[in-house]
């Protein structure tokens, strides 16, 4: 049995995501955010205190991009994933760590210098460099997404996954307004996948179900806080 150590909308939805568009069975051990200070016996699952965490047996991983690559080569082979013989194996891995590395990277600072800092220590100017930075750097994909409905391959794949959750959390922190057009196009056809709709129902369910707050990040004091 998969268990996924996850927090509502945090960057554990990418596995959980995986998990749905595979349609595996798994465990759902849903968190306070942030754990490392909501929850401090987690400490002793992750020391590092973050999620996502996922076990495999007796295989443990806390890299959400490289989880997402484990599961698509492990359980959808010639699905979710790209094979490296496959011409766009090279496209696939450099989107699969964009998502994380390029996109969700300077949103992380947006989260904390906008919204997670006590009033005193909120740097405005700094979130905004940071936004604007995260936007230019996902107009690079304005070309590729409007000559197709993916990222490579020619099919969905975990690459997609990757850089849909930056883009769902572009939407938390205000952003999607400013998405060009075929960024947004794209976004809408992530949204209407069944995977994606179950996913969202699944840490719903489980949030209520394990007594935990449904809302995304919520606004504690940074003060305590360095971004997950």
């Amino acid at each position: 049995m998969i268990t996924l150590h996850h927090c509502v909308s945090a960057r554990s939805f990418r596995p959980l995501w995986m998990l749905e568009e595979i349609g595996l069975s798994y465990e759902l051990r849903m968190l306070p955010f942030p754990p490392r200070l909501l929850s401090r016996p987690y400490l002793e699952i992750n020391p590092l205190g973050t999620v996502p965490m996922l076990f495999d047996g007796a295989m443990r991983m806390t890299e959400s991009a490289a989880i997402c690559q484990y599961l698509a080569a492990r359980f959808s082979a010639g699905q979710l994933d790209v094979g490296c013989g496959e011409p766009d194996f090279g496209p696939y891995l450099n989107y699969l760590h964009f998502g994380e590395a390029t996109l969700t990277f300077p949103q992380t600072l947006v989260l904390r210098y906008a919204h997670f800092e006590p009033a005193e220590r909120k740097q405005l100017q700094v979130a905004d460099d940071y936004a604007k930075w995260f936007l230019a750097r996902l107009r690079t994909l304005e070309p590729l997404l409007a000559e197709r409905d993916h990222l490579c391959a020619g099919r969905f794949t975990a690459a997609d996954v990757s850089v849909g959750y930056a883009l769902l959390l572009a939407e938390h922190l205000g952003l999607a307004e400013r998405f060009t057009p075929a960024v947004a196009a794209y976004w809408e056809r992530l949204q209407a996948r069944p995977g994606f709709k179950a996913a969202m129902a699944a840490q719903s369910r489980a949030a209520e179900a394990q007594g935990v707050s449904s809302t995304p990040a919520p606004d504690i004091r940074a003060d305590r806080l360095s971004a997950n």
